[in-house]
């Protein structure tokens, strides 16, 4: 018995083979085009506030993340290391204490000072030490200052 949804003569549609096989890469290609990105919670952050620098666009299979200061995996520049499977952050020689790395990758910074201004780089590790990279920014910046006036009290 014939399917009735397929046509009698495939000689007739040649295209039809092309159309399942781009239907196809175009899905893989939607599914694998999405880069692990780092977004600023909140964007604008002023000192002493708290700001979580959320990681964006996981893969699946991550084993763990690993968050530097600046660019790249410079060791002294190592925040923390967040073992997924055994649900642990390690910190590294740039741990300041104010820092926490959750399970979905993101990094919580408690009361940031202008310091806290510039790159950071999460190393999102995959199974088969395989991994994704992404670099963020955080601005850290000073409250507006009010303009001064004079209030003049006594007239002599």
């Amino acid at each position: 018995m014939q399917s009735l949804s397929a046509p009698a003569h495939r000689q007739n549609v040649p295209w039809q083979g092309l159309l399942l096989a781009v239907s196809i890469l175009t899905f893989w290609n939607s599914l694998t085009t999405a880069k692990v990105t780092i977004v600023s919670v909140p964007p604008e952050v002023t000192p002493g506030e708290n700001v979580t620098l959320v990681v964006q666009n996981l893969p699946r299979n991550v084993i763990g993340y690993t968050w530097y200061k600046g660019y790249g995996p410079a060791r002294k520049q190592k925040i923390a290391y967040y073992d997924t499977n055994r649900k642990v952050m390690t910190p590294g020689p740039a741990f300041t204490g104010r820092e926490t790395v959750y399970p979905n990758g993101s990094m919580l910074f408690q009361k940031v000072t202008v310091e806290y201004t510039g790159n950071y780089t999460v190393f999102v590790i995959k199974r088969r030490l395989r991994y994704e990279v992404a670099i963020g920014q955080l601005h850290v910046y000073w409250k507006p200052v009010s303009k001064p006036s004079i209030r003049v009290t006594d007239n002599t």
